[in-house]
């Protein structure tokens, strides 16, 4: 069994001394009250009498502590600070920006949705126009349907004429009797303009006599 301080090796047996006698050893070669040192034996702490230990022991200060209250002391602390969970500010290992390398990332990804976008726009455009190119598939073939749809575009264009020569040939006569009725008035103007004449002339004579 080994007996080690740090690095160095204090003390080798050949056989398993008790407890006791490590520490007394110790404390004569050290200079270490016992309740200043305690004993590791492979990372567990030696302190039963009655415990045989073999292999290497380590020796391990003590650490005085002190009066406690730190953790809670911190705690208390840790409530007056506000909490901030941005860290836009920070910076990366490159030395940039959080908040610029998020910024890039965002732009990164609108330009890449914007070209997807256009990409399945021109997919659609060019689907449709070839949808629209394509030969139907579906031939509509009824004979009988034909005949009676060139019969009817005959019949409609006949209906068609007739109705226009008619409308022509009333809007003649309509000229005609407005052109009488003119011709009527003008006449009857014009005898009233005689009348008025010849009666301007008797009055005349009747004042020569006079």
């Amino acid at each position: 069994m080994d007996i080690v301080f740090g690095r160095q090796t204090l003390y080798h047996f050949d056989y398993s001394p008790s407890l006791s006698d490590v520490q007394g050893l110790i404390t004569k070669t050290l200079g270490l009250d016992k309740r200043e040192f305690y004993l590791l034996s492979n990372g567990k702490r030696w302190g039963n009498f009655e415990d045989v230990v073999s292999g290497k022991v380590e020796v391990v200060l003590r650490i005085l502590g002190g009066k406690g209250g730190f953790g809670s002391m911190l705690r208390s602390m840790g409530h007056q600070f506000s909490k901030n969970t941005n860290k836009d500010s920070c910076r990366n290992l490159d030395g940039r920006r959080l908040r610029d390398v998020n910024e890039e990332k965002r732009l990164r990804s609108l330009c890449e949705q914007h070209m997807n976008q256009e990409k399945e726009s021109k997919d659609k455009k060019q689907k449709k126009l070839e949808k629209m190119c394509q030969i139907p598939k579906f031939e509509f073939n009824d004979k009988e349907y034909e005949t009676e749809r060139s019969v009817l575009r005959e019949k409609i264009e006949d209906a068609v004429t007739k109705g226009l020569e008619a409308s022509r040939k009333r809007k003649s006569e309509e000229n005609a009797d407005n052109l009488v009725k003119k011709k009527k008035k003008l006449w009857g103007d014009e005898l009233d303009a005689f009348d008025s004449s010849e009666e301007l002339s008797d009055e005349e004579e009747e004042e020569i006599q006079l």
